[in-house]
Formats: structure tokens, C-alpha cells, sequence
């Protein structure tokens, strides 16, 4: 197949896109954008998996034998910045803290902070809040580790955004948080919401597995 003709085959998928977002009542305009928006999105996803500005971090500080990216998001989970973690007013750290935080099961946050442990970058502690319950905090060690790869991560970050304009910072991180909250709300909406249209969808996919 030639250049040409997987070009226009890829377009005719679109085409087909849009007609039937359109029949549920959205604009082609918008579901052109919402291609672009999701072939961005798809492309970010593939490089945050690789998680390329924390191996850089850890390989830059010679970290790599020490600690993994799992291990490192869970000393961030500890240290729990201020904006990642706005919405989270806990006080003290336990490991259902870390688990929540991160979006883990809890029995994965449990071996990884035994893991930190182990290695001397976290350790556990009584609660001054209630003398029954464990916390978690990090050694000097691990600060060090967290204060190293932020410092590294906001170099590289901050010299890319430096050269944005402030208009273009000031209109790009309220959108991105307006699409981020859409995200966390998504997978409740679309199914209620477009629930003839699902159900059109399954009809036409038991049709195909059928034939």
C-alpha cells in the first residue's frame, strides 16, 4: 500500500469518527480536536511510562543500584509536595497515606516502604497523634534522594518553560488542570451519558465478533 493510500485510509477512519460523534450531538470541529488532543496524549503516555527525567535523575546522581522509579515515587509520596498532594491534609505518612497518594494497592505500598526501609531511606515511626498507629518518614538519606531528583527534575523542567511567554504559562496549567480534573471524572460520565450510543457500539461489536 502506498504512502498515499494509507494516508487516505487514515483519514476515512477520522471522517468515519466524526460522523458518528456528530450523530450524538458533537461538532466535527470538536472531535478533530479531541484526535489531536488524544494522538498528544498518546505520545506523552508511551514517553511518561519510559519515566525518562527520573532515570535521567537517578543515572545523573549515580542512584540507579540504590533505588528504582517505584521506590523513588513512594520517597516523593513521603515527602508529599505541597502541590502534588494538595488535596491530601494529612498530618503524619502511614502506608495507606503512600497508597492512596500514588494510586496503589496497599499491599504493594507496604513492600515497597519495607524495601526503603531495608536500604536505610525511610523508617517507621509511633504517631504523636495516636500512640496505636504506625507512620512512615523518611531518613536523611532519603530527603537527600527526594531534594537531589527535584532539584534535578525542575532544572531541566524549568529551563524548557523558561522559554514560554507568561501569557502562554498562564493560559496552559489552568487548562491543564481543567483536563486533568475531566480525566478523574470521565469514567463515570461517559457511560451514563452516552449509554444508546455504548449500546450501539456492543451491538455492532457482537455483530463483527459473530461473522
Amino acid at each position: 500500500m502506498s504512502d498515499q493510500s494509507k494516508t487516505e485510509k487514515r483519514q476515512s477512519r477520522d471522517a468515519a469518527m466524526g460522523e458518528f460523534l456528530e450523530a450524538a450531538g458533537i461538532e466535527r470541529r470538536v472531535t478533530d480536536s479531541a484526535l489531536e488532543v488524544d494522538a498528544v496524549l498518546q505520545q506523552w503516555r508511551r514517553r511518561a511510562n519510559k519515566r525518562e527525567l527520573g532515570t535521567a535523575a537517578l543515572r545523573a546522581f549515580g542512584l540507579g543500584a540504590e533505588i528504582d522509579l517505584a521506590q523513588l515515587d513512594v520517597l516523593i509520596a513521603i515527602w508529599a509536595p505541597s502541590r502534588e498532594f494538595a488535596s491530601c491534609d494529612a498530618d503524619e505518612t502511614m502506608v495507606s497515606t503512600i497508597a492512596s497518594r500514588l494510586g496503589i494497592d496497599p499491599s504493594r505500598a507496604s513492600r515497597l516502604v519495607s524495601e526503603l526501609i531495608s536500604k536505610g531511606l525511610a523508617r517507621r515511626a509511633v504517631s504523636q497523634q495516636d500512640a496505636r498507629r504506625t507512620i512512615v518518614e523518611l531518613t536523611a538519606r532519603g530527603h537527600a534522594i527526594v531534594h537531589a531528583v527535584r532539584r534535578f527534575k525542575f532544572l531541566v523542567m524549568g529551563d524548557f518553560l523558561s522559554d514560554w511567554t507568561q501569557e502562554e504559562l498562564d493560559t496552559f496549567v489552568p487548562l491543564l488542570e481543567r483536563f486533568v480534573q475531566w480525566a478523574d471524572e470521565a469514567q463515570s460520565v461517559g457511560p451514563d451519558r452516552f449509554a444508546s450510543e455504548i449500546a450501539e457500539i456492543s451491538a455492532e461489536l457482537a455483530r463483527k465478533s459473530a461473522s
